[in-house]
Order: structure tokens, then C-alpha cells, then sequence
């Protein structure tokens, strides 16, 4: 059965009516001030790192806190840096909105007064006037209005400010990478000043605030290798003022190892209508800068026409086409593959079929286009085809990707009726099968054809289906699983040096969340 999951129209027609709604609101009184703008927020999840809490109070109507999707309760909150009187909360939400929740207050960040109750909102824009008082404050979700999550793209807290003090720091001088290592960049700069006292610095990472040292220096660990990253500062007062950036410095992490030749950056399920996390694993290929890209299937959502190609796709991982060996997914086959062979052309079709091998160092690769086999556990035109090609191959390394894997732990479950074309692999001693199809990413043991596990002679692989669209969070580790998530989006960034390989497993925030190998080619 082909499936979709997209979230309705409705979240592009909400961002439309909040906008004009933030511009023509005034303040609850003449003398209430917006107490939360930039001020430090804890969540109690967020549904990828590029949706934190930071972006519901930093004024950009673009920019949006996401929890994780399916789980109640939720929370925000916000420290406004000192007891304060609070006359009003304003919530912009995104189309994941709340239903039912609890604006709550806390003096200390751990003990919560519920000071007013919510029930049968229907998203948009809530404005509500509290007679409070309190340091911090919390949106406490307790009914989501969808299946998704929590997700707004503003909250600002109105009121007395509780010391005077708005003042914000200056901008660090002299932000500099100091040392690099192939997983972590060494920064320094010279401290800011303020009016009553600096009490700590914001550290950004290509925008998304990754440390806050007290100090003026910072070491940002867990990075991927060979990896450029952009790096800011921001100081912050005691009264939680934010002031404004340094100077920016481009840092590159060193590579993995010494002998690494080729890059290959892998994903699948990409381009939503929807959602556009797309765009945010685009960057990760801008970063990395790989000789060649790979891709597991479901490229464009959600029928894979040449203009949804062309609206969505193109404009993300489009940029880099020209180094780009796809594979088709079932959303492709919606439109009978009409869009993508007119978007890909022979790089899709190099010999008029949906397959392909090519080369790259000691490695040959394989595309397959699996539909057939997923619909009726046969395609022995292609099935004998794949059989000549690797038996013809004469490379040491043997890779094959395709859409629908033969083994899994996402919701869809190990697939008998793929096991012709994994079992044609593991005949050719293959190293590496790279799949996608459910949406979460996952690294399993070598495995043999009845999906044993087997370390001497089993055949590696991996789902990354993590590339854009929609994540899917029913995962259930089968035998075999050594690592796996469905909490953030992201690629894999697979090096090729001599006839060992190994990967990374790199987030939208570009963090590593997970490294394999290197092995050895069989």
C-alpha cells in the first residue's frame, strides 16, 4: 500500500493570517513591555534540533519551536531573568496547535502555579490577560488539535520588567576557531561588556544556539568530519538581555582519517509539500560538498510530477543534480515515473531503464528500481539483469540502494517479497545495501538471507530515510539493530577510501548521531 503523510495546507494559510496579526496587535497596556524577546527557553522536546525553543521568542514569524510529533503533554518555557509582573501571554501557532493547555508561572523553574486553563482552542493566534507574577513562564500542552505535535512560531510574555535593566550587552570582538579536530572546533573571542554584568555567552552554530559557556572560550564536539561550519557569539546579561552577534567565522572540521578519497552523501524520502526540512538537509550537502550523491527513493512527494519537482525538490537537493545517482520510490511510480525521468533524465536513465550501476574509486554501485518486486516479489527483467551486472562487475566493493528494504524495524516490517533482490546481492558478496521507504534511520549487523545475523558472511545495511519528509516514530528494534532514530532529519555521509568504507550519520543541526566502520570489503 502506498502511504502518504502530510500535514494539510493549512499550516501555509495560518503562517498568512498570523503575520498580519503580529504587525496590527498592540501591547495588553500602554505601560507592558515584551518581557521575552531572546530570552533563554527549555522544551521538553523539540522535533528536530533546528526547531528549538529559541525560535518561538527571537521575533521571526518564520522561525517556529516543534515538539515531538503524537506525545502528550508538551511544554515551553521561558526565563524572563527575574520575577516580573505578567499581564498577558500571546501564542502565534503553527498548524500543529494546542487544543487544550495551561499557561503556568514558576519563580524557580521547577515548582508551577497553573494560573489559567485552555480548552477547545482552535490554533491561530491566542492572546490571553493573567494577573501574575513570576520569573518564568510555561505553555504546558495537555491536548494536541492534531495528530502531529506543539508547534508555534511566536510567544511573548507581556508585563512590568522585573529589574529595569534593558540594556543589552555588546557584540564579542574577535570570534576565532583556534583548533579543529575531525570531530570538534575550538572557538575563542574577547568578552563583551554591559551596563550591570555579562553572566554568559550564546554560542551558534550555523544559527541554532549550541553551547553557553560563561567564559570566552568553547569547544563544540560531536561534529562531522571534513565538515565547514558557521560559528557567532552572543552575550547575555543578568536580566536575560541578548545582545547582538560577533563577527562570524567559518570553521572546517579535519577529515575521519588520513586516505579518505571519496564522498558520497546518501538519503531518501525527501521533498515534502509540506514540510521543509528539505531544505535543511540541502545544507548538509552545501557543507559537506561530496563527489557524489546518492538517494534511496520517494525523492518528491507526493506523486513525484515534474512540478512538484520542479516547486520543491529543484530548489533543495536540486542544486546539486549534476552529481546526483537517484533511485525511484513508490510516490515516483504515482506518476508512472513520467516526472522523474523529465526531471533526471540519463542520469536516472543512463541506458533508458530506471537501473543503473556506476563506479567511483574501488566501489560499484547499484541503483534498482524496486517497486515491482515490492508489489509481487518478482521483475525477472530486471532481476537478470542485476545478475549479469554484478557478475560482470570487477571492483572490490559492491554497494546497492534501492527504496523498499528487505529488512526493517520501522512499521512496514521485514519484507519477504524482497528477498530476490537481496539475496542476489548476498550471492555477490556484496558490502553495503542502503534502503529508505519508512522514515527513520537505522544500522543493522550484517545479515543473511533468512535476516540472521551473520558476521562473517552477512551483508551490511542501512535505512536512511531521513532526508525531509515527514519522520516516522513506530520503530521496533529487530535482531540485529546496533543503532537507530526517528527524532531528527538528516543524511549520511559515507567515505570511500581505497576498499574500506565507512559513514556518519550527520543531523540537521550537524551533529553526528552516528559513525560505522571502517570496514573492509569482503
Amino acid at each position: 500500500m502506498i502511504r502518504k503523510r502530510t500535514r494539510t495546507g493549512v499550516a501555509l494559510a495560518l503562517l498568512a493570517l498570523v503575520v498580519p496579526q503580529l504587525a496590527g496587535s498592540g501591547t495588553a497596556h500602554a505601560a507592558d513591555t515584551l518581557l521575552s524577546a531572546n530570552k533563554p527557553t527549555t522544551t521538553s522536546s523539540v522535533e528536530a534540533e533546528t526547531f528549538g525553543g529559541a525560535n518561538a521568542v527571537d521575533g521571526d514569524p518564520a522561525t517556529r519551536w516543534a515538539s515531538l510529533e503524537g506525545v502528550d503533554p508538551q511544554w515551553i518555557a521561558v526565563d524572563l531573568g527575574g520575577v516580573a509582573t505578567i499581564a498577558k501571554v500571546k501564542i502565534s501557532w503553527e498548524a500543529a496547535y494546542a487544543s487544550e493547555y495551561k499557561i503556568q508561572t514558576s519563580n524557580d523553574g521547577s515548582s508551577w502555579s497553573t494560573k489559567k486553563t485552555l480548552t477547545g482552542q482552535n490554533g491561530g493566534v491566542d492572546e490571553t490577560a493573567l494577573s501574575a507574577s513570576g520569573r518564568y513562564v510555561r505553555i504546558y500542552g495537555t491536548k494536541r488539535g492534531t495528530t502531529y505535535g506543539y508547534s508555534m512560531f511566536g510567544l511573548e510574555v507581556w508585563g512590568a520588567n522585573p529589574n529595569g535593566d534593558t540594556t543589552a550587552p555588546t557584540a564579542p570582538a574577535g570570534l576565532a576557531a583556534t583548533a579543529t579536530t575531525s570531530s570538534s572546533v575550538s572557538l575563542q573571542w574577547t568578552a563583551a561588556t554591559d551596563n550591570v554584568g555579562v553572566t554568559g555567552y550564546d554560542v551558534l552554530r550555523n544559527g541554532s544556539v549550541v553551547g553557553t559557556p560563561t567564559g570566552t572560550t568553547f569547544t563544540d564536539t560531536g561534529l562531522a568530519s571534513g565538515t565547514q561550519f558557521a560559528y557567532t557569539v552572543k552575550a547575555r546579561d543578568a536580566a536575560g538581555n541578548l545582545g547582538p552577534a560577533s563577527n562570524a567565522v567559518q570553521a572546517t572540521t579535519k577529515p575521519a582519517a588520513p586516505g579518505d578519497t571519496i564522498t558520497v552523501v546518501a538519503a531518501g524520502d525527501i521533498a515534502s509539500l509540506t514540510n521543509t526540512e528539505h531544505y535543511e538537509t540541502a545544507k548538509l550537502i552545501e557543507q559537506i560538498k561530496p563527489n557524489h550523491i546518492l538517494t534511496v527513493g520517494d525523492n518528491q512527494y507526493d506523486s513525484g510530477t515534474l512540478a512538484e519537482f520542479k516547486a520543491h525538490y529543484d530548489k533543495s537537493w536540486g542544486k546539486y543534480k549534476n552529481i546526483t545517482h537517484p533511485a525511484t520510490g513508490n510516490h515516483e511510480w504515482e506518476d508512472n515515473l513520467n516526472g522523474y525521468k523529465s526531471y533526471f533524465g540519463t542520469q536516472a536513465f543512463p541506458q533508458g531503464k530506471p537501473y543503473y550501476s556506476w563506479e567511483a574509486g574501488e566501489f560499484h554501485f547499484v541503483s534498482f528500481d524496486s517497486q515491482k518486486v515490492y508489489d509481487t516479489g518478482a521483475d525477472s527483467t530486471q532481476l537478470n539483469w542485476l545478475k549479469a551486472d554484478l557478475a560482470a562487475n570487477t571492483k572490490a566493493c559492491v554497494v546497492g540502494y534501492w527504496h523498499h528494504p528487505r529488512f526493517n524495524s520501522g512499521e512496514y516490517g521485514d519484507k519477504a517479497v524482497m528477498a530476490p533482490l537481496w539475496n542476489a546481492f548476498a550471492d555477490a558478496k556484496a558490502d553495503l545495501v542502503l534502503n529508505g521507504h519508512d522514515h527513520h534511520y537505522e544500522r543493522l549487523k550484517p545479515l543473511n538471507k533468512s535476516g540472521s545475523v551473520d558476521e562473517a558472511n552477512g551483508l551490511r545495511s542501512a535505512i536512511v530515510g531521513i532526508g525531509g519528509d515527514f519522520l516516522y516514530d513506530e520503530v521496533t528494534p529487530r535482531k540485529g539493530v546496533e543503532s537507530w532514530f526517528a527524532d531528527t532529519h538528516g543524511v549520511m555521509k559515507l567515505t570511500l577510501s581505497g576498499r574500506s568504507f565507512s559513514w556518519e550519520i550527520i543531523d540537521t543541526a550537524g551533529k553526528v548521531r552516528d559513525k560505522a566502520g571502517p570496514f573492509n570489503c569482503r
